[in-house]
């Protein structure tokens, strides 16, 4: 099995999803939505309508990376404890960074419900739900989220452990990618189509199973099951083609096409540079390169800092003059401040807690 790294076009895409959910958010909550809303009115109605389309970039990657992942197991002998160990270690993965962002979020809440009187602030946080949050279990039981963007961190467990699962337990690729295609299709024209199942693995797993179909039709040593992947992988786009025909789903067709991207270009390394190159073109692919391996941390704590900057912007009294230039500086400085927190969190935290493993 050829062993895929993250490369050029997987950081590019980890950095512009989450600067868009960072944005989407940005353009969703608080006085300083509103006053940017007012003045950049096309922008901002962009971010809040499509920014969210960021998570089927996330979820695409997430099922392609975590297959690249997991391909090592299936052909070892099933052990209950073995999948356990897998699925744990995920676990331990996510959880430092996330439960170190939900610790400083609420933080934030608190020193924000002072000033701000505002419903995306929340209520004071009970332990039941701080400890809900632990678990990952918020949304199925159906607790108010501490922060924006968390629910994301226990579907993706939730998905991890299903293709766990699936991986270690059929008996061939075969099966598994005929299981995986039916699955994927049932989600997209149904379960994801009714909010009932969104705090649910079922409810995401179409565009998940879309990068696991892309991964082993890119990166599997046997060509007759990159062949089916492939196959199988195309007939979903038709399929999501003609269900247009009924009503357009632009998420399906974006996850699709991110799909397709990486199984084209998912191995690709970055471009390189020759000595007439403009400087900037170097300092992208060095700010991508740096930016990926923090994109998880990025994504975990801006949610604090939208906070604090809309405590800023009403205690200082600035929200009086309703200006969508200040509103605008603050939102830069809130993308700012998450990238620098990101960095220290990736550091001191994200990389520390990899090694807790069983």
């Amino acid at each position: 099995m050829k062993k895929a790294t993250p490369l050029f076009l997987i950081d590019s895409l980890k950095v512009f999803a989450a600067l868009l959910i960072i944005l989407h958010h940005l353009s969703s909550y608080g006085q300083i939505a509103e006053d940017a809303r007012a003045f950049l009115p096309g922008v901002m109605h962009f971010l809040f309508e499509y920014g969210r389309y960021a998570v089927q970039i996330f979820l695409v990657m997430a099922g392609y990376l975590a297959t690249q992942s997991l391909t090592r197991y299936p052909n070892a002998k099933f052990s209950s404890q073995h999948l356990l160990r897998v699925i744990i270690n995920r676990y331990l993965r996510l959880f430092t960074p996330y439960v170190t962002a939900l610790i400083f979020t609420m933080l934030c809440a608190w020193i924000a419900r002072f000033w701000v009187n505002d419903e995306f602030v929340g209520e004071q946080e009970t332990l039941s739900q701080f400890l809900a949050h632990l678990f990952f279990l918020q949304g199925i039981l159906g607790l108010d989220s501490i922060s924006a963007g968390v629910w994301y961190v226990a579907i993706d467990w939730q998905l991890y452990s299903v293709l766990a699962v699936l991986l270690i337990t059929f008996s061939s690729y075969q099966a598994l990618i005929w299981f995986i295609s039916i699955f994927a299709t049932c989600s997209l024209l149904y379960f994801n189509r009714s909010n009932q199942y969104e705090v649910y693995f079922i409810y995401f797993i179409g565009s998940y199973s879309l990068g696991v179909l892309a991964y082993l039709a890119k990166n599997f040593s046997d060509k007759k099951i990159q062949g089916l992947a492939k196959l199988m992988l195309f007939a979903i786009g038709v399929i999501i083609a003609i269900s247009s025909l009924h009503e357009v789903w632009l998420r399906n067709f974006l996850a699709w096409f991110v799909a397709v991207a990486l199984l084209v270009w998912g191995n690709a390394g970055y471009p390189s540079l020759r000595s007439q190159d403009l400087k900037i073109e170097a300092f992208i692919l060095r700010s991508i390169a740096w930016a990926s391996p923090r994109s998880y941390c990025a994504f975990l704590i801006h949610f604090a800092f939208i906070l604090l900057a809309n405590t800023l912007y009403i205690a200082s009294g600035m929200h009086a003059q309703e200006s969508g230039l200040i509103a605008i500086g603050l939102m830069l400085g809130v993308v700012v401040c998450s990238a620098v927190a990101a960095n220290y969190m990736y550091r001191w935290v994200e990389i520390t807690s990899a090694k807790l493993k069983i």
